[in-house]
This record gives structure tokens, sequence and C-alpha cells, in this order.
């Protein structure tokens, strides 16, 4: 669980960022949950977003991608997702104590 100011430090680095991926009328299937898990373990931090098409909202679509795939909600504005997750391998954002 990170704290306040561990998610405003995120927010601040994902202000300047582009969506990535976006959740479409296909929904949040496997295949998406698998390219959000790689992009998340290179990156570990990515912008998603959530079309009108789309049968879910982005706190929703927040909520669900960040219980199959382990990862912290930082921020559900909007369309727009932003989500975290330390990188195992090779971490590369230091997050404030």
């Amino acid at each position: 669980m990170i704290t306040s100011k561990q998610r405003s430090y995120l927010r601040s680095l994902a202000n300047t960022m582009s969506p990535i991926f976006q959740v479409g009328k296909g929904g949040i299937e496997e295949n998406f949950l698998k390219q959000v898990d790689d992009a998340l373990e290179a990156r570990e931090i990515i912008k998603i977003s959530v079309l009108g098409n789309s049968d879910y909202g982005a706190r929703e679509a927040s909520d669900i991608i960040c219980e199959e795939l382990g990862c912290e909600g930082v921020q559900a504005i909007g369309n727009k997702i932003v989500l975290y997750r330390k990188s195992k391998k090779n971490p590369k954002i230091e997050i404030p104590r």
C-alpha cells in the first residue's frame, strides 16, 4: 500500500505521460492483462485510457486491473487511469518514504 505522499509523487511523474493502452468495447481480457503486466514490469508506471464505448468506468477498470495484477491504482480521473507496480527485476523509480 502506498501513502498519500508517495501517490502524489507518482501522480507528478504520470502527469506528462501519454496513455499506452486503451480499454474499449473488448473489455479487460487475458491478453490485455498480459500486455499491461509486461508494461508494468518494464516501466513501473503506466497510463491507460478508458474509451466511452467500454463497459467499465475508469475507477472500475482500475480496480479490476489492480486486483488481477497486484498493482496500485495511483489515479483515476475522467477517462484516464494511472497504475504503478515496482519492477521485480529492474526497479527504476525511487518513491519517497
